[in-house]
């Protein structure tokens, strides 16, 4: 057997090497499970070979940083950027909003997955924990929709869209939720990612961006046809109690409020995806997450 050694905080430990660990953690360089098992059981023989029983953390990164040169530089880079990243003294804290039915979720979901984070938190959930805070009569803004939250208005404005006013009025109480946890996250080291409709670049504080591992991500549906498909593929599944004929009331708004997104993206530089392609959109965030923070460090195998 191959010990693993290390230490946290100053104090000593020794697990044994996994193939399983090291495969899952290769496949944030989208190598595909299959060569990622195969280049962690080439990388075991090797050690076997030459007789280790017992190898530091740091040694280890070197054999596999070594091992992958040798078969794809572009795959060494990747991980030996995504290695630095996740031994950060920095928490790696991703934001991804968009309008509704865009996929903000399920793009979570699966970037969790690949970049192996265990923090996921839908805006959803903030504005649900916030409407048992703050009564209607207080805030009848945060008891409807982003979408219709214009509705609630009692005296809007004539200066913009009444659509655009609800949901940065309907923003604007979330996001209260949303920096809280970003706070949270850098105070406790933790890495997080925060999905949703009200993640809006240039309505979280410039000194909670600045100086922490944080990103946003815009994604978008461009075709208005993709973007209903994507509704009926949604409420189409039993578990969801989400009414068709709702969003599709409010379509208009719902494409207004991504137009919205869309501006303040670009005006804050904050990076825009057109949500066709799942796979395609994990690479494009996974490449934008390594090329902007990762470093070029010895790493540690995690468990």
């Amino acid at each position: 057997m191959i010990w693993i050694t290390g230490d946290v905080d100053g104090k000593l430990y020794k697990e044994p090497f996994s193939k399983g660990i090291l495969a899952r953690s290769l496949n944030v360089a989208d190598i595909g499970s299959l060569r990622a098992h195969e280049i962690a059981s080439d990388i075991e023989a090797e050690l076997i070979s030459k007789d280790v029983t017992e190898i530091s953390n740091s040694e280890l990164a070197d054999v596999v940083l070594t091992h992958l040169e040798k078969v794809d530089s572009n795959v060494s880079k990747k991980y030996r950027n995504w290695r630095s990243l996740r031994t950060s003294k920095k928490p790696l804290i991703i934001l991804i909003g968009g309008a509704s039915g865009v996929g903000t979720s399920s793009m979570a979901f699966e970037l969790a997955n690949r970049l192996r984070l265990k923090n996921l938190i839908s805006t959803d959930m903030i504005r649900e924990v916030m409407r048992k805070i703050v009564s209607k009569e207080l805030s009848p803004v945060i008891h409807k929709s982003s979408f219709d939250a214009y509705e609630s208005i009692r005296t809007p404005s004539i200066r913009i869209d009444s659509v655009i006013e609800g949901f940065i009025s309907h923003v604007d109480v979330v996001n209260v939720g949303i920096e809280a946890i970003i706070e949270r996250s850098v105070k406790e080291g933790i890495s997080t990612i925060i999905e949703g409709v009200h993640v809006v670049p240039g309505f979280i504080r410039k000194d909670l961006l600045d100086n922490n591992n944080i990103i946003i991500f815009t994604l978008t549906v461009d075709d208005e046809e993709s973007h209903k498909q994507r509704f009926y593929s949604r409420c189409r599944q039993p578990w969801v109690k989400r009414s068709l004929d709702r969003y599709m009331e409010n379509f208009t708004t719902i494409r207004k409020t991504q137009q919205f997104l869309v501006e303040q993206a670009k005006i804050h530089d904050s990076r825009i995806i057109n949500n066709v392609d799942i796979n395609k959109t994990i690479d494009i965030m996974v490449n934008d997450i390594l090329e902007e923070f990762g470093g070029i460090e010895n790493v540690e195998q995690e468990s």
